[in-house]
């Protein structure tokens, strides 16, 4: 029996926030609309930089961003397969 659980965006909304495109930083997952890795955030925040810190590093950036990255790398730990879908430029 499978008892892999696939999360989507629907089912995970803060995964809305998280890209990955073959184009933008080797494929790696990134906040939407910006090159800044998922696993960056979480080696600042593993580092013990706080939210605060990485906003005022990114102002691009959202809090609801950096919980999104958390939230991914929580499902990855989980060996959970997170579906995201492939960006695609013409």
């Amino acid at each position: 029996m499978n008892n892999r659980i696939v999360k989507t965006p629907e089912t995970h909304p803060l995964l809305e926030r998280i890209s990955i495109n073959p184009y933008v930083c080797f494929g790696k997952p990134t906040v939407r609309g910006t090159r800044v890795w998922v696993s960056l955030l979480l080696d600042f925040l593993a580092s013990g930089m706080s939210v605060t810190e990485i906003l005022d590093e990114y102002p691009q950036l959202t809090e609801e961003d950096i919980r999104a990255a958390i939230a991914y790398g929580a499902e990855m730990a989980r060996e959970r397969y997170i579906e995201l879908p492939m960006e695609v430029f013409a």
